[in-house]
Order: structure tokens, then sequence, then C-alpha cells
């Protein structure tokens, strides 16, 4: 399974396979935060995580070889939809679904590289829309040593009152620096960008992330 890029500006081909847009090892988060990782069962089937990054109660033994990471194959519980129809590898346009999920990939790119601040205002409002701050935003990383995600082929775009919407899968795959552990989670990103209206700028057609919602997944490890 491939890593992905921050795609490259002049880059116009998004690479999909029938299971995965994108493989990218990055961060993931609801409302822009990683999700809790102390693998407690909600109570909700889905539910958007909270801001409270995971509490680092447990130290990771000092010398002991670490489990490797191994999310759920796509069709497996906890895995990523099993999407065997095949996908175009035609140009897309920014303002596509495929453009959407292009968005996914490079926040978590963003991410993984450090560049907190940049993923952040991907977000929409300005990054208002993840709940914190930049500063804010960065510190929810801090509890993971490493942090990724699979991200899923997009969904078909959702129009109303001048409006767009679209839904990208996304497949968690961390380390919990406190432990050690893997953690795995399976969720939802959602885009929104304005229509084709008068008045609307550029910045505002533009997709960005209005929220990113996890659920329970019974492939992951207990910790």
């Amino acid at each position: 399974m491939a890593r992905s890029h921050i795609p490259d500006v002049e880059e116009t081909r998004m690479r999909l396979t029938p299971a995965l847009l994108a493989a990218c090892s990055l961060a993931a988060c609801s409302s822009g935060l990683p999700p809790a990782a102390d693998n407690t069962t909600n109570a909700a089937s889905t539910a958007e995580i909270n801001q409270t990054a995971p509490a680092a109660t447990e130290r990771a033994a000092g010398n002991s070889q670490l489990e490797p990471l191994n999310p759920p194959a796509p069709g497996q519980p906890g895995g990523l939809p099993d999407d065997r129809t095949p996908v175009s590898e035609a140009k897309f346009t920014p303002d596509s679904a495929q453009g959407a999920a292009n968005v996914v990939q490079t926040y978590y790119a963003l991410i993984e590289s450090g560049r907190y601040d940049q993923a952040w205002a991907l977000w929409s409002d300005d990054g208002k829309a993840s709940g914190d701050d930049a500063s804010t935003f960065a510190a929810r990383f801090a509890p993971y040593s490493e942090y990724h995600a699979n991200i899923g082929a997009p969904g078909q775009i959702e129009a109303g009152a001048g409006q767009r919407y679209v839904t990208v899968p996304v497949q968690v795959y961390a380390r919990i620096k406190a432990t050690g552990k893997p953690f795995y989670q399976l969720g939802e990103v959602t885009l929104h960008r304005a229509g084709d209206i008068d008045g609307a700028t550029p910045e505002q057609k533009a997709w960005h992330i209005r929220a990113i919602k996890f659920r329970d997944d019974p492939g992951k490890p207990a910790q």
C-alpha cells in the first residue's frame, strides 16, 4: 500500500484504485482533531469525536518490539468500502468530487509533514470550522508518534441552495506515543463549497473541510 504525497501544484491526475482514492500517512480528526485514543466504544455507532486529544496515561515498553500498524483491508471490518467498480483515471477539475478528495489527501499529507497551520487552513471559515485556532489544532496531534490515513473514493456531489457537499471515507491508523500501541478508526470527511452563484469568490467556490466524523470500528485492537 503506497504512501501518499503532497500533490504537486501541476498534478492534474488523481490516482484512484477501486478501494482507495489514496493512501496517506497522516492525521485525521473530527472537527479537525484526532479521535480518542483509548478505543472506548461510543454509544452511537457514528458520532463526531470531541476536541480533546487522548491522555497519555501509560508508558510504552522501553525496548519491546512495537506491534506493526496493520489497518484492516478494504471490505473487512474496520476497512474502507471494497468498491470494485472501475474508477476513471481521467483528469479532474478542482470543483469535482475527485478535486474534493484531493483536498483530503493534501490535508493529511500536510499533517504528516508537520505543516499543521496549512492543514488547519483547509477547514471552512478560515479554519474556524475545526473548532480551534491554529496552535491548539496542532497540539492535538502531540499524543501520537505516528498518525496515518487511507483515503477512499469520494461519493456523489450533493447540491442545494447554491451549495455543494461531498463526503470522502477515511481510515485512520495511528500509534499512541505513550503506549506504543496501534489505533484504528473509520470515518468520513464532509467537504463544502459554494456553487456557481453570483457574488461567490474563488475561495468560496473551492472545497474546504466542513466536518470529519468517526464511527466505532469493530476491527480495531483493544488498548
